[in-house]
């Protein structure tokens, strides 16, 4: 029996994140598309019993987990040296930077090591993480230029800028993820719109007030003489550091409940929100991949988004690209755009078909699908 052993201990961690649900969706995945005589284990820190359960609730069908005997922080800090033992030889896929990365001989004992680098944000937006956090990913990625046998990024345009970071060679491989699988309008929809307080017409963002989120803009732009009157709803915080979302909105000279942040919704909550969004905006500045834009697209949702490489090669033709720079006349550009599709019923109803035809373009099974040929390839 050949075993592939997936690194899910993000999916227990505190705040588990976008690579939290991307190891989730990957490995259920990887599970269903299994080929014959070959099973998926995971691996994952030392936590109490019940994290233990969670995790096999999340994934049925996983063969076991391999425990290992270090706290998720200690595992960390002792991977990052390379002192830690593994789960053995053998297929080991990590859907993060956290990876037993050491020494090995792949074609003597069978051991390789596949990583998944998201994003560059360490050394192209540090400010995005603590000194500590910036740290702990340089080193990771150093590790993986030496010891790992392939490097999986969700897009093109990450593969590029890793090229400007570090040179792995033919190891790197573009292996798209997809949006939320398990998304649809609940039947309860209208009683949690309500409970929402979602407007008739609404602009949806996503983001949080970081710089680098262009949520800001945004707002800027809205506040704008000329831009649409449309209530703002916001996927994420209402702060950010010392950065709060009212003194924004107030800067912008926006009237207190035009724009409001909804914070972390349930699948539910979050489907309802997507299918009831007049137009959806990711503003992003810079990203390693959009899964929000593909589930805007599922509910045939209008798009509206930065053209950051990422986003402009998930969106493809299907949303409206807003140049970023000169910077000074991106929020004004981001406001005229969404004007432009509030104001064109025709031009919505193209971005809705074009967009929902467009989502049928990622899937988590051909993920993970390409992810076992990459293995079965080494």
């Amino acid at each position: 029996m050949t075993v592939l052993r997936v690194v899910v201990d993000q999916m227990i961690a505190p705040v588990p994140g976008p690579i939290g649900r991307y190891a989730e969706e990957l490995t259920r995945g990887l599970i269903a598309t299994a080929p014959l005589d070959c099973e998926v284990e995971g691996i994952v820190s030392s936590s109490p019993p019940e994290r233990y359960e969670q995790l096999e609730a999340a994934l049925p069908g996983l063969s076991g987990l391999y425990k290992t005997t270090l706290a998720r922080r200690e595992l960390a800090a002792t991977w990052q040296l390379g002192l830690t033992t593994s789960p053995g030889g053998g297929m080991i896929h990590a859907p993060g930077l956290l990876a037993p990365l050491r020494r090995h001989d792949r074609l003597n004992d069978g051991t390789q090591i596949a990583v998944t680098i998201h994003d560059l944000l360490a050394w192209t937006h540090p400010g995005s993480f603590t000194n500590a956090t910036v740290a702990w990913h340089k080193v990771m990625v150093r590790r993986a230029r030496k010891h790992a046998d392939a490097i999986v990024v969700p897009s093109h345009a990450l593969a590029e800028q890793l090229c400007e970071i570090a040179d792995f060679g033919d190891r790197v491989q573009v292996i798209p993820g997809a949006g939320r699988s398990n998304l649809s309008v609940p039947l309860d929809a209208n009683k949690r719109a309500l409970a929402l307080g979602l407007p008739e017409t609404f602009v949806l963002a996503t983001g949080s007030l970081e710089p680098r989120k262009g949520v800001t803009a945004l707002i800027e732009g809205l506040g704008a003489s000329g831009a649409p009157d449309v209530p703002l709803l916001i996927l994420g915080s209402d702060s950010w550091g010392e950065i709060e979302l009212a003194a924004i909105v107030d800067e912008a000279g926006l009237p207190e409940g035009r724009v409001r942040a909804l914070g972390t919704l349930s699948d539910e909550d979050y489907a309802v929100t997507l299918a009831r969004a007049t137009v959806f905006v990711n503003p992003s500045l810079e990203e390693g991949f959009a899964s929000s834009i593909i589930d805007a697209f599922r509910f045939e949702t209008p798009v509206v988004h930065s053209d950051a490489p990422a986003l402009v090669e998930v969106a493809g033709d299907a949303g409206v690209a807003v140049a970023r720079e000169p910077a000074k006349e991106y929020p004004g550009r981001l406001a005229a755009s969404i004007a432009a599709v509030l104001g064109d019923d025709e031009r919505a109803a193209r971005l809705r078909i074009s967009g929902a035809d467009r989502a049928r373009a990622f899937s988590w099974r051909d993920a993970a699908e390409r992810v076992w040929q990459l293995h079965a390839d080494l």
